[in-house]
């Protein structure tokens, strides 16, 4: 009674065109997303068990240092930068060539600050010892001492401001010991790690001199 209206023809090329078009343009940006990953901005990795940050006074010319001793009696100080699982991941020796490279110019930088990390964990106590290396002003230095616990969670595990009144002056900041994942027995029981740096054997090693041409300490 009524015509149909005819049907398009099906064209098999043209459908097969698109759909390798469509696959393509997929791949495309499959491949793109995989080179270029998205940024999680303000996502730290933390790559430490234990972070040990001793600072002092901005600007302040005096030479403040860390010794830390681990379970094993590995000791990380100056002239040992890496000790079992510990690294001094910065020495810092006051206003001693304390600069940093901004625009193609070298600024002063004020800040006084050496970090120790302890990358792993073992049971057993650990001492993190503040030394005066040099003292340039003869006034007394507030030195700031916190270790963290880093994982799971950040834990504050101890900190204090200890100060330090003269050159060779030593002092343990703290002790404590590892069970487990626990942090036990916190102190500050005296003990020198200064004195077992000075031996290898039964041989004492020199002291460390100041350079006869600047008056500098010479590390």
């Amino acid at each position: 009674m009524f015509d149909s209206e005819p049907e398009p023809e099906f064209d098999v090329f043209t459908d097969l065109l698109f759909n390798s078009l469509v696959a393509i343009t997929f791949m495309f940006f499959l491949a793109f997303a995989m080179i270029n990953p998205i940024a999680e901005t303000g996502k730290v990795d933390p790559k430490a068990e234990f972070l040990i940050t001793i600072s002092w006074p901005d600007g302040n010319v005096d030479d403040i240092d860390a010794y830390v001793q681990d379970p094993a009696g590995n000791i990380v100080w100056y002239h040992r930068r890496e000790a079992g699982l510990m690294h001094l991941d910065r020495d810092d020796r006051g206003m001693f060539r304390d600069v940093i490279l901004f625009d193609g110019r070298e600024v002063e930088n004020p800040l006084n600050q050496e970090i120790v990390s302890i990358r792993g964990l073992a049971d057993g106590e650990y001492i993190v010892n503040i030394v005066q290396y040099i003292a340039s002003t003869g006034e007394p230095v507030p030195v700031s001492v916190k270790v963290e616990k880093l994982n799971p969670r950040v834990q504050v595990v101890f900190y204090e401001t200890i100060p330090l009144n003269g050159t060779g002056q030593e002092e343990t900041a703290v002790r404590f010991t590892m069970q487990g994942d626990e942090v036990v027995d916190v102190n500050n029981r005296a003990k020198s790690l200064v004195a077992l740096t000075r031996v290898i054997g039964n041989t004492p090693q020199a002291a460390p001199t100041l350079d006869a041409a600047t008056g500098d300490a010479v590390k």
